[in-house]
């Protein structure tokens, strides 16, 4: 028995609506539980009144440092993912580009994409003594470097994809009109590969802002992250659960103002080189 074209456009879209309820209902409770009380949370009432007591005691609180920690998260994704972005199309355009032999190509991708599936934490300790050597302990330099480290690799696999699909004729061409290195690849080779340097550096940018692990271990009070900030809701005899909710909703907000201005170029970043 074979199904209709409708009926089986009307599965997947039954599938996508299920799966995306999946994802927005436990986003939609945080986000609400942070408009409640304490008590009306606890009481798993259904109804409820909103305030903007959590909001107002995470921002503005005499005790909080909410606001100082969400400065140290755009600072460190900001940074980390620049200097991701530049290292990974240096390097992309070199493995692609210059005259390596393959085996160093493939053993160079190889260790990169090892790397990144080392867990985080097993790392973190390392970093926390080294960094206390050098001078850079419960600084944001740390935690930047830090994170550098850690979706460089993702960010090379992906600009690999994006300059390889750049045309070696336009290159030619730059050469042979005496375009210099740097030139080509400003006025070449980055405009054509904007829409995947954007979504890469959302990705990067995001994997930043969530890390957890890394900056709890490299950070203290006045250098801690929004997720370590978080976290410290969860106090030794009290867990304030509706603050904890309030801060949450709040650092959702980077990531999707970059999702909803660079939705375009996420969507062409991420098909570029899959369909000729």
């Amino acid at each position: 028995m074979t199904t209709s074209p409708r009926a089986r456009s009307l599965i997947v879209h039954a599938l996508l609506i299920a799966a995306a309820l999946l994802v927005l209902i436990p986003v939609v409770w945080v986000v609400a539980a942070g408009f409640r009380t304490q008590i009306s949370l606890l009481s798993g009432a259904f109804w409820f009144s909103p305030v903007l007591k959590n909001f107002n005691e995470v921002l503005f609180s005499k005790t909080s440092d909410f606001l100082v920690n969400y400065r140290n998260s755009l600072v460190v994704g900001t940074l980390s993912t620049l200097i991701c972005l530049v290292a990974a199309t240096l390097a992309a355009w070199s493995l692609n580009r210059m005259s390596w032999p393959r085996w160093f190509v493939h053993i160079f991708l190889g260790w990169a994409l090892v790397f990144h599936m080392f867990p985080a934490l097993a790392l973190a300790s390392a970093w926390f003594t080294i960094m206390r050597t050098v001078g850079l302990d419960n600084t944001l330099t740390a935690v930047v470097l830090a994170h550098t480290v850690l979706n460089l690799p993702m960010a090379l696999w992906l600009m690999g994809v994006f300059v390889r699909d750049v045309p070696v004729e336009l290159e030619e061409a730059a050469r042979l009109d005496g375009a210099t290195t740097p030139v080509l690849l400003w006025r070449i080779v980055l405009p054509i590969i904007a829409p995947g340097l954007a979504a890469t550096g959302i990705l990067t940018f995001v994997f930043s802002w969530n890390d957890f692990g890394v900056a709890l271990t490299l950070t203290m009070k006045q250098t801690a992250t929004v997720p370590v900030a978080i976290a410290k809701f969860a106090q030794d005899y009290e867990i304030l659960y509706t603050q904890m909710a309030a801060a949450a909703a709040l650092s959702i907000l980077p990531a999707l103002v970059l999702l909803i201005i660079g939705q375009r170029y996420i969507v062409a970043g991420l098909t570029q080189g899959a369909v000729k």
